[in-house]
């Protein structure tokens, strides 16, 4: 059954462009997946996804001609767990792809997977090479990100630089976990929670859903990255302060704000998207920040306004979170070449929201400089009244962190 769902997945995604947290949500539900079969359903899911363009290289060396859509699906399904999956037996994972094969209408092809399979398997430790190493190509197969983001990562960090970020990607990225210090102090988190903490901040080091976690229902804790983090430390909040989150959605941002203000002044979290704010309300109320409102509404409308400081999380290519989604980096350039001008937008209303003398700090969740400097430099250049205070890039190999950039920039007081 897991393998039902995530073949499904694979489908839905490749015929749909369907975001894979709705696709494997939908599908759990749809195929009654318990916990077990949820997590491993979207392992397998997630791990193709993670690995695409490497299992079509071998897919495409032992099978040729071509490929029925599905058949591809069930070979890449078949191929990853092979080869990322140590505890699935090998003659499972050719059974299973063979029945797939029948169950769908393709039994013609049930000896053509068997044997891709079956010689993968035992060519394991003896697979063909990837060609032309040195090359943004090889990159782009060695570890399936289009061909394009690996040229844009090369032009940043040089070749080296580049296979690392990719390798990063493709790791598993750690879950960091912040104490609500107006409930509990950091040490006793610590005692009651499975964690380790590091330079960067704490990790949970137990799987599962964190929500049935009884110190997250006493909102004991939320979970950030650290790199998102760093974003509501640049602002150098006091209690007191009046704050806009103008992207707010999951809530990560606003949490901290309230908690570094000890829930003292004003918190305003704003979302256009009224279920995503929710969920922002519902996270406020679970740790007792009543210093937090929600408000809906276009961050591209926002009128006027009197905050100390305003954080600008704008809407972004996501290339900086792809080892947390996976399938964000089969978005194509084409796709993102009207972010710039929309994060210009929001950045441009949002500013007006902020005092004389107030703190803005505009942030993506992406290490490319179109979306970063590019959008900061142009806000520069047109208002002489700001002033540039900090610009980071957080980068998930040098930083351990996510993909993310950081810039605060403070607006002149009167005279």
């Amino acid at each position: 059954m897991p393998r039902a769902a995530a073949l499904e997945g694979l489908e839905r995604f490749r015929r749909d462009s369907a975001w894979s947290r709705q696709v494997m949500d939908s599908l759990a539900e749809k195929h009654g997946l318990d916990r077990r079969d949820t997590a491993l359903a979207s392992r397998m899911f997630y791990g193709v996804l993670q690995n695409l363009t490497l299992c079509d290289f071998y897919i495409d060396h032992y099978a040729k001609g071509k490929l029925e859509p599905k058949v591809r699906d069930i070979l890449r399904l078949g191929v990853y767990q092979l080869l990322f999956m140590d505890r699935i037996p090998a003659v499972a994972a050719v059974n299973e792809a063979v029945n797939q094969c029948r169950a769908m209408g393709y039994g013609r092809a049930a000896g053509l997977v068997n044997a891709v399979l079956r010689r993968i398997d035992r060519e394991r430790n003896a697979l063909p090479p990837v060609p032309g190493r040195g090359s943004a190509r090889y990159l782009s197969v060695r570890y399936s990100h289009p061909e394009w983001l690996t040229e844009e990562l090369i032009a940043l960090r040089g070749y080296e630089g580049a296979e690392a970020v990719l390798a990063a990607d493709n790791s598993e990225p750690p879950v960091y976990v912040w104490p609500n210090t107006c409930r509990i102090e950091p040490e006793e988190l610590e005692k009651a929670l499975p964690v380790r903490r590091t330079a960067l901040g704490l990790i949970l080091e137990r799987g599962g859903d964190i929500t049935d976690m009884e110190a997250f229902q006493k909102g004991l804790f939320y979970v950030q990255d650290p790199a998102a983090r760093a974003a509501v430390e640049a602002a150098a909040l006091s209690p007191g302060m009046r704050v806009l989150d103008a992207c707010a959605a999951p809530g990560g941002k606003s949490f901290a704000a309230a908690i570094a203000m000890r829930d003292q002044g004003l918190v305003t979290a704003r979302d256009i998207l009224p279920k995503k704010l929710a969920l922002v309300e519902q996270g406020a109320a679970r740790m007792g920040l009543d210093c937090i409102r929600c408000e809906p509404g276009d961050a591209r409308d926002i009128a006027g306004g009197d905050y100390d400081a305003v954080f600008v999380d704008v809407p972004c290519s996501g290339m900086g979170v792809i080892r947390k989604k996976p399938d964000v980096r089969y978005r194509t350039r084409e796709e993102l070449a009207s972010l710039p001008e929309v994060q210009g937008e929001i950045l441009e209303a949002a500013a007006g929201a902020l005092r004389p003398g107030g703190r803005l700090v505009y942030s993506t969740c992406t290490w490319r400089t179109a979306e970063n400097a590019g959008v900061t430099a142009a806000f520069l250049g047109a208002h002489a009244d700001f002033s540039l205070v900090t610009e980071r890039t957080f980068w998930p190999d040098r930083d351990g962190t996510d993909g993310f950039y950081i810039c605060r920039m403070d607006r002149a007081k009167r005279i």
